[in-house]
């Protein structure tokens, strides 16, 4: 290609030459030079361009697994084992890596589901089971920051569709979640990386579609305990030699009082003694 045009070139420049040295003898161009001037150029200009560079490609984003990613990121496994039950860790997948919207989803600890008492989830069907998965995506990735815009404005959808939404609450930057049945929120970032963020959360979210609108009142809290008054016992004779006596009448006056007190037949031995000296002093004074 170099080489067509350098051959071209040097041509114009011969014939350019040419002609100057023609003019210069006093001899006219002819139309027929003129003519053929006309052609080469043309030529020239009809030559292919080189071609322009091709533009650097795009780079790919990077295929997020979720399972792989909820395997070793934390305490996941009753989620992930629900998930994949039910075939809807490829729905996630696809909604994570193949669309431009993204997905942003909340995982529930396995302590939130071994805490979960009432309602039960056993009693659930597939369906039930596969709706109350998919209400806990979002179809949209929001990062951290995201909900602020999101707090007070509504019920957003989730990947459920159809009345499952929940609510948002920006509390100076803890982000809170309501569901109707659950109130909980998010207590940590696991991934978030545009377009897939996953957040941990306490509890599992428990949609009113499913367990209907008779939402019992939480547990009140526990009351305190009341410590009963003891009163003191007082001191026995034997403790205090004697001086407990008169300080109540509570049990140990009481027995310190009757301790005190001598019985009627230690009386009636006292006397005997007393006799039985009196009657042998007598039979020594005789003898």
């Amino acid at each position: 290609m170099n080489t067509k045009i350098f051959i071209t070139c040097t041509l114009l420049f011969l014939c350019c030459t040419l002609a100057n040295a023609q003019a210069g003898y006093g001899s006219t161009t002819d139309s027929g030079y003129g003519s053929a001037l006309l052609a080469l150029s043309s030529r020239a200009t009809k030559l292919p361009l080189p071609p322009a560079p091709a533009p650097a490609p795009e780079p790919t984003p990077e295929y997020v697994n979720l399972t792989d990613l909820l395997s070793v990121a934390g305490p996941f496994s009753t989620f992930l084992h629900y998930l994949e039950s039910t075939k809807l860790i490829e729905t996630l997948q696809t909604q994570a890596n193949d669309t431009e919207e993204g997905i942003t989803l909340f995982v529930p600890k396995d302590t939130a589901f071994s805490n979960l008492k009432k309602p039960s989830l056993s009693n659930l069907t597939s369906d039930q089971l596969k709706q109350l998965c998919l209400f806990h995506a979002l179809p949209h990735y929001y990062s951290l920051s995201d909900f602020k815009n999101l707090s007070g404005s509504g019920p957003i959808n989730t990947l459920a569709g159809g009345t499952y939404t929940l609510n948002f609450t920006d509390d100076s930057g803890t982000i809170h979640i309501g569901s109707g049945w659950t109130n909980t929120l998010v207590s940590s970032s696991v991934h978030a990386k545009d377009p897939v963020a996953i957040y941990q959360v306490n509890k599992v979210l428990l949609p009113e579609a499913i367990f209907g609108t008779d939402i019992p009142p939480p547990a009140p809290a526990p009351a305190p305990v009341a410590v009963p008054d003891v009163a003191p016992v007082a001191d026995g004779p034997d403790a205090d030699g004697g001086k407990g006596k008169g300080k109540g009448k509570g049990v140990g006056s009481d027995t310190a009082a009757r301790s005190s007190t001598p019985s009627s037949s230690y009386r009636i031995t006292g006397w005997m003694r007393v006799g039985m000296v009196v009657v042998c002093s007598g039979l020594v004074v005789v003898l």
